[in-house]
């Protein structure tokens, strides 16, 4: 069965599960700010900035008006850097009061926001009020858009404390490359989502330094330690972390390529600063302001979470990474159950 879906955002992840959805059959319109991103799409079916070399379904169509996109939409997608999740989200608000429509919203934006600490589900919670919105739903797990463009076997998770809404999300994305699970842990989905993402470079960092597999091991088990202990602090179910939007999504961020932060924080262990790095990805490096959201979070929660302490040193106050490392290897030695 055809459905009308929305798709706010055009990046890489957002611009591929478009592409997802309109091979599963369903009718897709696209929205992007950028109108000359919106006319490579439509004419050439090109997203180069993001996606270079891909080609398009013909079929999938951009547009550069909110309204156009949102305009009888049974489903609403998502997909926008945290930093620029509240204002889209207000501005589909005011759509959605418009012309009084109450779609079921799935957001795959994986971060935490500045100074609130609030989860994405939360900030698109308060912008847009219930009576315009069927629920929001998370698609998150271990998913390079790159991997899904080429149709590799992929599997994520939707998380909804309302199954059956969740289901919805699972019969629209699944396929036979695209597998989709369900979860009612929204707060552990969207935790794991946002903290793989410190761990990620941490991993570069190791690798760009020289380490070894053992070391980027046991970053990752440690890494995963400590997501697990502010995600349950913050309510969240401990199973979820060792499921697709935790330990999944984390191994597959801190040992592709394909992850951004990774590679921010590979560039980071061979000497380059962090401002360079940033102007250079041309993407958010949503890891480098998790890390200063989780870091001030878990300050104030009183939740021990060392390797986040570390790179939030090396971020923001410049601490030599080597020296960083020492600092986390030098610390009293505990026991693994802690």
């Amino acid at each position: 069965m055809s459905n009308k879906v929305a798709v706010l955002g055009a990046g890489s992840w957002g611009s591929i599960l478009a592409n997802l959805l309109v091979g599963n059959g369903h009718d897709v319109l696209l929205w992007s700010r950028d109108p000359e991103q919106v006319e490579a799409l439509n004419e050439w079916h090109i997203n180069p900035q993001y996606m270079k070399d891909f080609k398009y379904n013909k079929q999938l169509r951009a547009t550069n008006d909110m309204d156009e996109a949102v305009k009888d939409a049974k489903y609403i997608l998502i997909v926008i850097p945290t930093k620029g999740l509240r204002e889209v989200s207000h501005n589909l608000a005011k759509i959605l009061k418009k012309r009084n429509m109450k779609p079921l919203i799935i957001h795959a934006t994986k971060g935490l926001e500045q100074e609130t600490y609030k989860r994405p589900s939360q900030m698109i919670a308060e912008e847009i009020p219930a009576e315009n919105r069927e629920d929001i739903v998370v698609l998150s797990g271990p998913s390079h858009a790159e991997d899904v463009a080429l149709q590799d076997m992929t599997a994520v998770t939707a998380a909804c404390e309302n199954m059956a809404h969740a289901q919805k999300a699972q019969k629209l994305f699944s396929n036979s490359y695209f597998r989709v699970y369900t979860n009612d842990d929204v707060i552990g989905a969207e935790f794991g989502a946002a903290l793989k993402n410190i761990i990620a470079i941490g991993a570069g960092a190791l690798q760009g330094l020289g380490y070894k597999d053992n070391a980027r091991a046991a970053l990752i088990t440690r890494g995963l330690a400590e997501i697990r202990r502010l995600g349950v602090a913050f309510g969240a179910n401990p199973f979820t972390f060792i499921g697709l939007s935790g330990v999944g999504d984390l191994v597959v961020t801190c040992t592709s390529k394909n992850s951004r932060n990774w590679r921010a924080g590979f560039q980071l262990g061979q000497g380059r600063q962090l401002e360079d790095v940033i102007s250079h990805m041309g993407m958010v490096i949503e890891g480098v302001y998790t890390t200063k959201a989780a870091y001030e979070l878990a300050q104030k929660r009183q939740v021990k979470m060392p390797i986040t302490n570390a790179l939030y040193n090396v971020l923001y106050k410049g601490e030599n990474i080597e020296a960083a490392i020492t600092d986390l290897m030098s610390r009293e030695v505990t026991s693994e159950l802690e």
